[in-house]
């Protein structure tokens, strides 16, 4: 009985968490209400309010998974290579693999407050990543909010073209441009 229990609620939080996703494709996040999101996702009020607060508790457990996705990314890249950033491959997978929902947000549709919780988790991301950064006299915070603003740089730039560059080819860009600078040189 348990069992069935919990891939219902599992069930009914994925299709809370794709009516919100539709819903900003077509509306854009401020326009909605939970009463859209219960109407397209076709579960009653009580439903809704058994598993989320508001519209802004079912955004940011939708942010979770995207936290747990590049979590685990980080810790297989950094395994494997050691590099530094190691996310950035697998958001720009995951970018690609849901093109038409990161299109609306860097389009704007997705609002402030989607665009908030994207920049939440990937500073959380980079902060965890640069923790063990020698201390060069350079504030941390910045160098978190640099990594996060070329990466969504890049991001933005690349899926607004069509074709959107490839994952690899997007990542190559990122770290470019952020472990290299400008410069063609490498020094």
């Amino acid at each position: 009985m348990q069992r069935s229990k919990d891939r219902r609620t599992v069930r009914t939080r994925r299709n809370l968490g794709d009516a919100l996703v539709a819903l900003i494709l077509r509306k854009g996040y401020e326009a909605i209400t939970v009463q859209d999101i219960i109407d397209e996702a076709d579960v009653g009020r009580s439903t809704f309010y058994m598993h989320y607060t508001g519209k802004e508790d079912l955004l940011r457990a939708s942010f979770e998974t995207l936290r747990a996705v590049l979590a685990e990314a980080a810790a297989t890249q950094r395994g494997q290579e050691g590099e530094p950033l190691p996310f950035s491959l697998a958001l720009f997978e995951h970018a690609c693999a849901h093109k038409q929902v990161y299109r609306a947000l860097a389009g704007g549709r997705g609002g402030v407050v989607v665009g908030k919780q994207i920049r939440l988790v990937l500073a959380d991301v980079v902060r965890k990543d640069l923790a063990n950064e020698p201390d060069d006299g350079m504030p941390a915070e910045i160098r978190v909010q640099f990594v996060v603003d070329a990466f969504l740089a890049v991001l933005s730039w690349s899926i607004g073209r069509k074709p959107a560059l490839p994952p690899p080819r997007m990542d190559a860009i990122f770290r470019r441009l952020v472990l290299h600078g400008l410069s063609a040189r490498t020094s």
